[in-house]
């Protein structure tokens, strides 16, 4: 099947100042649409172009095809990270998604500094992830187009730390990027969807 690059979940300029139009232009605009394109051409002729992503992306990671890995991971990556954020998001979540990680990590307060770390310490490019394995929540880490989906567990957020994704708001500052994702901009909603859905 060929992939499409899908519409960001609201405008161009919603996110800012955190996220700047400009941004999100060169960042869905120009690097996601190129793991679309790379993608489609990877498969085109092949055996694996019937496959969705999901199940592309399964199949790539276990044949160690990481040529079309890694584009079919990061259209799938990109695509959720949009949806991880939203406008006059951050802060503190509510509903069930709230109980589990006070039940997973102690408090909501534990649960920022491990997400902190995970993407503060992340070397290189990469992203920082709020799962589900199992009946517990975990932050996970993983490197450049790596997602948990490979691994058995239900995604529930991510956060991008390829530095296109905060260069040009916040240049070498990546802390500030991420404290700015957890304060302003993270979707509770999405992750309390993800988390009825696992």
């Amino acid at each position: 099947m060929a992939f499409t690059l899908p519409d960001l979940p609201y405008a161009q300029d919603a996110l800012a100042p955190h996220i700047s139009a400009e941004t999100l232009s060169f960042h869905h605009g120009k690097h996601h649409k190129a793991y679309v394109d790379k993608a489609n051409d990877a498969v085109k002729g092949t055996d694996l172009e019937s496959l969705n992503l999901e199940e592309l992306i399964k199949k790539s990671w276990a044949d160690k095809n990481m040529g079309v890995f890694n584009n079919a991971a990061q259209i799938w990556n990109h695509t959720f990270y949009w949806h991880s954020m939203k406008p006059n998001g951050g802060g503190k979540p509510t509903g069930a998604i709230a109980d589990a990680i006070d039940a997973s990590f102690g408090s909501y307060d534990k649960f920022v500094e491990e997400f902190k770390a995970a993407g503060a310490g992340q070397f290189g490019s990469g992203w920082a992830w709020l799962v589900k394995n199992g009946d517990t929540l975990e932050v996970r880490k993983t490197l450049n187009a790596e997602n948990p989906i490979t691994d058995g567990v239900t995604p529930l957020l991510t956060m991008d730390v390829w530095e296109h994704a905060y260069y040009l708001d916040f240049q070498n500052r990546r802390p500030d990027y991420i404290g700015a994702f957890l304060d302003k901009l993270v979707n509770w909603d999405f992750a309390n969807q993800n988390l009825a859905s696992a």
